[in-house]
């Protein structure tokens, strides 16, 4: 299987051979070389390009009319920086980007560091949660995120920056809505609607639907005002989405953005329709090493025959195919040899019929995504400002890990990676040399760990 950098990827954008950061090839050529690859494209094959990213469309003949009548439609994607990013975050939104840039979009990474302080993540330290944002910008770009068409704009800046005209939006959006429809937006924060919110949290829906429309675009050297027009988020997002159609048809605004919305990647245990952070062996991380990947395959979820609810199908379904274009299997003779599927019909075909075994799909699986994994591990090991960066993030969990065992427990979540001794943090037996450290998550009802495999970390 060709190691070969994501999908449409920045050539040398995963390089980590050395402690400066690769040159960026000169904007000029990278935009006149987006612009000839789009030209080469039929306006069908743009279509199908962004249609094969979503789930859901809202709406198919709205985004048609959109590539017919805009050279560039600008995507709306965003995410909190809240601690460990999981491969579908990673790998998953690398593969959609690169899509997005190679249909002809430009695309505004909308990294929300007020909205994670909003839900009370990293501690609720704007800092902290700003350095987990770089730290995750990283991992993009040593991926092979194709950054020629990608702005990252950082919430804070861009909401301090132009106030005047931020928060009258958001007074609007929360003004022609009630209590009970924002409360069901409550699921983009990973929060159920039946919680006990915050006045902050509550305020959160209204924010992110106001981002919608609050992205600048830069024509002729005069900045105006554009609202996104389309919005690429996963399922989990959808009802905020809704939310900012639904205010189109408030305001008489006759350009709804348009809902492309990705599928989400389930947990790796039976039942678990979403990976989840914080339940660590749910899911792949993208600074998990080849033996985790290989141990939570191994222990993945994966019945023979079948294909419904099945996770190692999935991600063969959503990572392995998008990034090689195959899979492959190596088999004894005895098993049926070795095979390259070159589509996913044809691999589902032999899984259900018995021919393909869960046997041999972990261990091919595990390989692929070892693969894909490996230039980000490479960067982190090799990359002198990027190794800084994690062992800063690390330092910022190791701190919250500090304040959680402080007389000053209160509600919210804290997570933490690494190994520490246990006498430096904890009152126990000095002789006891390190312990892995785990999720704790605070609550009304008590404090509840999970085991979480973690980043090598000795604390001084």
């Amino acid at each position: 299987m060709d190691p070969s950098p994501a999908p449409e990827a920045v050539p040398g954008a995963s390089s980590s051979n050395s402690s400066a950061a690769p040159a960026p090839a000169p904007a000029a050529a990278a935009v006149e070389n987006l612009a000839g690859g789009v030209a080469a494209m039929t306006l069908d094959e743009r279509f199908e390009l962004l249609r094969g990213i979503g789930e859901e469309c809202i709406q198919e003949d709205e985004l048609l009319r959109l590539l017919q009548n805009k050279p560039q439609p600008i995507c709306y994607d965003g995410f909190e920086p809240s601690g460990r990013m999981h491969i579908a975050q990673g790998i998953v939104k690398t593969i959609n980007v690169n899509k997005m840039v190679r249909a002809g979009c430009k695309v505004k990474i909308w990294i929300a560091d007020w909205f994670a302080q909003l839900n009370n993540k990293m501690g609720g330290d704007l800092k902290k949660i700003q350095t987990v944002g770089r730290y995750m910008i990283e991992i993009w770009k040593a991926a092979g995120m194709n950054l020629d068409g990608v702005e990252f704009l950082w919430s804070s800046e861009e909401i301090n920056g132009r106030a005047a005209e931020y928060w009258p939006l958001v007074m609007d959006i929360a003004r022609k809505n009630n209590v009970k429809r924002i409360t069901r937006c409550c699921q983009i924060m990973g929060r159920s609607d039946q919680e006990e919110l915050t006045a902050a949290q509550i305020f959160y829906p209204c924010m992110q639907c106001a981002d919608i429309f609050f992205l600048k675009a830069s024509i002729y050297n005069a900045i105006v005002l554009h609202a996104a027009d389309i919005c690429q988020l996963g399922m989990d997002q959808r009802k905020v989405n809704m939310l900012a159609r639904e205010y189109c048809d408030d305001i008489k605004r006759k350009n709804k953005p348009i809902i492309l919305s990705h599928h989400m990647l389930p947990g790796f245990k039976e039942g678990q329709e979403k990976m989840s952070k914080s339940d660590p062996n749910s899911a792949i991380f993208m600074e998990d090493d080849e033996a985790q990947v290989n141990v939570k395959i191994k222990q993945a979820f994966c019945p023979p025959k079948i294909v419904e609810g099945n996770p190692c199908l999935e991600y063969i379904k959503y990572i392995v195919f998008p990034w090689f274009g195959a899979f492959e299997v190596t088999r004894k003779e005895s098993n049926g040899g070795n095979k390259t599927f070159v589509t996913m019909d044809e691999l589902i075909s032999d899984y259900e019929s018995g021919a393909l075994h869960p046997a041999d799909v972990k261990p091919a699986l595990a390989k692929a995504i070892n693969i894909i994994l490996q230039p980000v591990r490479d960067h982190f090991n090799n990359n002198s400002d990027a190794k800084l960066l994690l062992n800063t993030v690390k330092v910022h969990f190791l701190a919250l890990l500090n304040e959680v065992q402080s007389d000053q427990l209160r509600s919210g979540s804290y997570s933490l990676c690494g190994e520490f001794r246990l006498s430096e943090f904890w009152n126990t037996d000095p002789f006891t040399e390190s312990y892995q450290i785990l999720e704790c998550t605070i609550s009304d009802t008590g404090i509840m760990w999970s085991q979480w495999p973690c980043l090598s970390l000795t604390a001084t």
